[in-house]
């Protein structure tokens, strides 16, 4: 019998394809996971499968054309994305919108945070396990559907938020609606949070998983959610108000461990509060113009255009040549569901802008999938791109 000398080698770590077609990607994120077992010892995120080349396709267009690129971003929070494009167009002008514009807007801004959350908590239960959430919520969903539809016409590509107001005024009865919504979906929060919060699967799933450190977070550029839950308090509503933020009194809800749990919860207080926000704005709203009186801005009303020549020649040339503004360049950031997401203009003079630059805050959380899965198991990666709520409408741009 033959003795075939064999030399051993030792497999230490190996390579898995997490995406782009995995349900649990949120996107097509292709994560390129080095694994020793099921544990995480790197992990690299490649992005670009939804480029569309965003900021140069806007160069070739107006200011007015340029605005529902925007919705296609973060197209779970289409409003506020259009949101910081239509205040940065704003400074550029040096334009002060009406006070009930300023308050429509900022229903919606809250209507779509709900919007979103909503989106990010049950995706991210669903994606552990647990589907309830996902039924309960969703039907509650649809009513904000129902919102953008009945002030915009469309359910999600709104282009309702435009540079000096607002797309048009609210319908009669809506507000009332709007405001029957906030208060029985506050119980139907309650009940999410009581089937969640002491489900011992839950609780071991988003425990300690994904913890970022309060440096981390900084150093990272983190922002909305993820920086709050590292317990900074950081909220542009607050320490830079826009809108008639001000006037309004809200919380902002800060975690302790900066782990998943912790995310989920100030997702859920978050709605809480943006109900009391929209509540206190339909207590303020009161009748008034919705847009700025300069056709060089707005566009007249069809009854204008139908009385005046000068009206309708202002239409013509605001539709063909667009709004024209003086060389400069201004930034604006919101804060959006996802985070700070901001908006870069630069103007050369002509109708059309120079440059534009679009911040995008989950770009800048997805750099944190490595050290934020670093020892975790891999059914722990599923929980960490939940928790970070990635759109690649706005990462990939």
């Amino acid at each position: 019998m033959t003795n075939l000398n064999t030399t051993s080698t030792e497999l230490s770590n190996y390579s898995l394809n997490f995406g782009p077609q995995h349900p649990s990607a949120h996107g097509v994120l292709r994560l390129v996971l080095s694994l020793d077992g099921e544990v995480i010892k790197g992990s690299d995120p490649h992005i670009g499968l939804l480029h569309r080349g965003t900021e140069k396709l806007i160069e070739f267009k107006t200011y007015q054309q340029a605005l529902p690129y925007f919705d296609r971003l973060d197209y779970v929070s289409m409003m506020e994305e259009e949101h910081a494009f239509a205040l940065c167009i704003e400074l550029l002008g040096g334009i002060t919108i009406p006070i009930r514009a300023q308050l429509i807007r900022t229903i919606y801004a809250e209507l779509t945070r709900i919007m979103n959350h909503v989106m990010a908590v049950t995706t991210h239960a669903m994606d552990i396990g647990a589907l309830t959430p996902f039924l309960w919520l969703f039907e509650e969903r649809e009513k904000l559907f129902e919102f953008y539809e009945r002030i915009s016409g469309a359910r999600m590509h709104a282009n309702f938020i435009r540079p000096g107001g607002v797309a048009q005024d609210m319908p009669a009865g809506l507000a009332l609606d709007i405001f029957n919504f906030t208060q029985a979906y506050s119980s139907r929060l309650e009940e999410v949070v009581e089937l969640l919060n002491a489900n011992r699967v839950w609780r071991e799933r988003v425990i300690n998983i994904g913890r970022v450190s309060y440096e981390q977070a900084l150093n990272w550029g983190f922002t909305g959610v993820m920086v709050r839950g590292s317990g900074c308090p950081w909220d542009l509503r607050v320490v830079q108000p826009y809108e008639v933020y001000d006037q309004l009194n809200f919380q902002v809800p800060v975690g302790i461990n900066g782990d998943c749990y912790d995310r989920y919860l100030i997702r859920m207080e978050e709605m809480q509060q943006s109900l009391s926000i929209i509540e206190q704005c339909l207590s303020l709203l009161e009748e008034g113009p919705v847009k700025v009186f300069n056709n060089k801005i707005t566009p007249p009303s069809r009854w204008e255009m139908r009385e005046s020549m000068e009206s309708l020649i202002a239409h013509f040339k605001l539709v063909s040549e667009g709004a024209q503004f003086e060389p400069s360049d201004y930034y604006v950031g919101i804060d959006t569901p996802k985070g700070e997401f901001g908006a870069h203009i630069v103007s050369n003079g002509s109708t059309k802008p120079y440059r534009v630059k679009i911040k995008s805050p989950g770009f800048l959380h997805l750099q944190g999938t490595k050290f934020m899965s670093l020892h975790h198991l891999l059914a722990d990666v599923v929980a960490i791109i939940g928790t970070q709520d990635i759109v690649f409408g706005e990462v990939d741009r």
